[in-house]
């Protein structure tokens, strides 16, 4: 019975003239200021200056930091991950001499997520490839993945950076290479007769690469010139732990948890190179697994250090 009026309606809707900006509103409407990033003139990366006066290089840095700053919820977890793992990877880059910048390279692979997966298979938080962590020397099984053992893939991603600069010399072609691979790297830097990275036409995501690690490095460098205010126990905090070694295997590693006074779940937060829920072990290969203290899971009794005092709102 009601058709005949949504009929009426829909005709006088689609009779009446449009009219733009005709409807006065009743209350006064605020939006947030929106700013756009400054670049500056150069930028350091890796103790060598990059100047940034040729157009493509300011508007590549340009997009990377207006995209960072402006996906909030991602950029403020990597703030928080990196007081906890800044000072489990730092260690590790300056004994195999490598430049502490390579830890916003981490930042960029995985927005610092220990058991990040990409669709092509990558993981962890330097995001290797099954074959290339062989090839560095770590383990892929289906109980093992030590890509996701945080020590030992930063020092397989140490190898590659050292290898990578010995074949290009400089830092940002390390970088691009990190992403694209060093044989393709290598390859344009011959055919395009590029004396660098900067200077080559590559794939979207490898050209934007070394831009994205120069762009993390000024917002993590200094969060709250970009808006990012954070309280100090907002940050994630490294967990005390104790290491066990375990030569043999283990049938059960729900129960090998129960006798270190965690649970299987705390086991594997900690341990994300288990992939499995036994470990066979024909090999007697010696693996460290990490037990963290019942007081670094309590936010109230956790020791509560910070790494980088900038990221505290004062």
């Amino acid at each position: 019975m009601k058709l005949p009026i949504i009929i009426s309606l829909t005709a006088a809707i689609a009779a009446a003239p449009l009219q733009l900006g005709a409807t006065t509103p009743t209350h006064s409407t605020v939006y947030a200021s929106i700013y756009s990033p400054s670049i500056p003139a150069q930028v350091t990366l890796c103790g060598k200056s990059i100047d940034l006066d040729r157009v493509d290089m300011y508007e590549r840095l340009d997009r990377e930091l207006t995209a960072i700053m402006y996906t909030h919820g991602s950029t403020l977890l990597v703030i928080k991950r990196a007081n906890r793992y800044f000072p489990l990877l730092a260690p590790i880059l300056k004994a195999n001499g490598v430049p502490s910048d390579l830890l916003y390279l981490a930042c960029t692979e995985s927005l610092l997520n220990p058991r990040a997966i990409s669709p092509a298979k990558a993981a962890g938080i330097w995001q290797f490839m099954p074959s290339t962590a062989k090839e560095y020397g770590l383990e892929v099984s289906d109980e093992v993945d030590e890509r996701f053992n945080i020590e030992k893939e930063t020092v397989a991603a140490c190898k590659y950076f050292k290898r990578a600069l010995a074949k290009f010399g400089d830092w940002p072609s390390v970088m691009a290479a990190f992403n694209g691979g060093m044989g393709r790297i290598s390859s344009e830097l011959e055919a395009q007769m590029g004396s660098d990275a900067f200077d080559l036409f590559l794939t979207e995501e490898t050209q934007r690469y070394p831009f994205r690690v120069i762009a993390y490095k000024a917002i993590l460098e200094a969060p709250a010139s970009f808006g990012f205010k954070l309280a100090a126990d907002q940050l994630y905090f490294p967990r005390e732990c104790t290491t066990v070694e375990v030569s043999g295997p283990v049938e059960d590693w729900a129960v090998w948890a129960q006798q270190y006074g965690i649970t299987y779940s705390e086991l594997r937060d900690e341990n994300p190179w288990i992939r499995a829920k036994k470990l066979t072990n024909k090999a007697g290969k010696t693996y460290q697994v990490r037990v963290p203290s019942r007081k670094s899971l309590s936010r109230k009794s956790q020791h509560k250090p910070i790494y980088n005092k900038n990221w505290v709102a004062r």
